[in-house]
């Protein structure tokens, strides 16, 4: 019979201090940090989260078509480039490598353009998309978290350093 293992809490102690930025948090870190205080006691946590997603413009069958062939010409430059390997002289390494950089940005846009008909206008544009925290606290073990609290009191604010 096997012995279940415990797995380490992700949040350890005690809140000792909030911030609006993860920034700030990290400033506060590096203060205690370089005031000798054991900052592996320390966990930076990041509550609220929101997931933001930023619309880059429409997503139409040639855009597609031609980011399928961005991914797929690196597909096939890598697949040329193993290829060219096993390849005798020197000009044979680049044919291979630039055939393969034609024929993968060939396949890529081909796959991207189908890929992109498959989603039959439900989603045609493009984002970015990030998770940020509305707050940060630094939490620490019990047995550092009055010592940690009483050096982040002292903390210098930002305009007086």
């Amino acid at each position: 019979m096997t012995t279940p293992q415990q797995t380490p809490a992700l949040i350890r102690g005690q809140s000792i201090a909030s911030f609006t930025s993860y920034a700030e948090a990290q400033r506060a870190v590096d203060y205690l940090s370089d005031n000798g205080f054991p900052v592996e006691n320390i966990t930076i946590v990041g509550s609220d989260l929101k997931q933001v997603e930023r619309v880059l413009g429409r997503m139409t069958k040639w855009k597609a078509a031609l980011a399928g062939a961005g991914s797929g010409a690196w597909f096939g430059a890598l697949v040329g480039l193993l290829l060219s390997l096993f390849a005798d002289s020197g000009t044979g390494v680049v044919v291979i490598l630039l055939w393969g950089l034609f024929y993968g940005a060939i396949f890529g846009a081909v796959l991207g353009f189908v890929a992109h008909l498959f989603t039959f206008g439900q989603r045609d544009f493009s984002t970015s998309g990030i998770t940020v925290a509305s707050r940060y606290e630094l939490y620490c073990v019990r047995e550092h978290a009055a010592r940690a609290a009483e050096m982040l009191n002292q903390m210098p604010t930002r305009g007086a350093e």
